[in-house]
């Protein structure tokens, strides 16, 4: 495919400019739409999502993501004391990995610091905070295309990836990913949307959670997995029927069927429900989206530790260094590819 000039940006209705980064290269804001009228909004800084709006009325819409309203809080986000990588696509590797390092064909590779001793969501230099080419547009899909050359962040191999995000007819909005690597590497994307089916600048705490899961990731304190799962039967992180959102959440969850609905997330007030697809093998659970008081979200908005919740799909964190995990290693010109699907519906 070829990439999208800037000069053709002109040809569609729903572009507009969202900003400068420092090197002055130009972001875009891209309107995605259906015929029902749900909108997206996609920026190619991060390929992320800034806006999701679902109709819940023939009068009314609402905005089920949190974001920002410029391009200069989505960078200055980055230097808040805990990074909410807000609407971004997350990698090379998303979660943590144990002290930044893993064996890769017995030579040990180490990674990028930045969350502590360990790695996370890609290091300092990930692709949340990437510039992506936009190489493919119409009115309900877009293609996004990054190039991580070899040895950024130290992962080996240049690994090209293209994100493509589409409204479907049926009020889905899919998320594709896709990648190859010039040599043997490891890869975990994930799309890191904060979502809120009562509106973005409200709380989750009224919202009901599903997650099709018997079992979690055990962790230590830094919330690196041990190599073990915790049974969630009879426990507080059983979401096998509706239950309320949880005030305080950061786990992965083992999907039990891929054929399934992965998780579930639903509003009362709304009467509006999120239902999640992937091929991934665990949905990272998250609540959070708090900016400390220092950026406002879009709108004016306050976001606090209670603004969203994220359904994170990927392989396990760590992987690499657990034997007994999904396969997190992408084979040289094999091809990567995760899928993703958040439907909405009226109740």
């Amino acid at each position: 495919m070829l990439k999208i000039r800037n000069s053709q940006l002109n040809d569609f209705k729903k572009v507009k400019s969202f900003g400068l980064l420092p090197n002055g290269e130009e972001v875009f804001c891209y309107n995605l739409s259906n015929k029902s009228g749900v909108e997206v909004e996609i920026i190619n800084y991060g390929a992320v999502i800034t806006s999701l709006k679902i109709p819940i009325s023939k009068m009314k819409k609402v905005d089920v993501v949190l974001g920002f309203d410029s391009l200069d809080k989505y960078i200055n986000s980055y230097n808040l004391p805990s990074a909410p990588y807000i609407g971004a696509i997350v990698g090379r590797y998303a979660g943590r990995i144990n002290n930044a390092t893993f064996v890769l064909n017995n030579k040990k590779v180490e990674l990028t610091k930045n969350n502590g001793s360990h790695s996370l969501h890609g290091g300092k230099s990930g692709f949340s905070i990437a510039f992506w080419s936009v190489i493919s547009l119409t009115e309900s899909s877009i293609t996004l295309e990054y190039v991580s050359q070899n040895n950024e962040e130290n992962f080996p191999g240049e690994l090209t990836t293209t994100i493509t995000y589409t409204v479907t007819e049926t009020d889905e909005l899919e998320v594709k990913m896709m990648a190859k690597s010039t040599e043997d590497t490891i890869i975990n994307l994930t799309q890191h949307s904060y979502f809120n089916l009562d509106g973005h600048s409200e709380d989750i705490i009224n919202q009901e959670l599903v997650v099709n899961s018997s079992k979690t990731l055990e962790t230590n304190i830094e919330n690196i997995p041990t190599s073990k799962f915790f049974e969630v039967a009879r426990s507080p992180f059983d979401f096998s029927s509706p239950k309320e959102c949880p005030t305080k959440i950061d786990n992965t969850f083992v999907l039990n069927d891929n054929d399934n609905v992965s998780a579930i997330l639903i509003s009362k007030k709304n009467n509006l429900k999120m239902s999640v697809f992937t091929n991934q093998p665990a949905v990272h659970i998250y609540v959070g989206g708090n900016c400390f008081n220092q950026i406002k979200g879009k709108e004016n908005a306050s976001y606090h530790p209670l603004s969203g919740i994220c359904f994170e799909a990927q392989n396990f964190p760590d992987a690499p260094n657990h034997a007994h995990f999904p396969n997190p290693i992408l084979k040289k010109d094999e091809t990567y590819i995760h899928n993703t699907t958040f439907k909405f519906e009226t109740l």
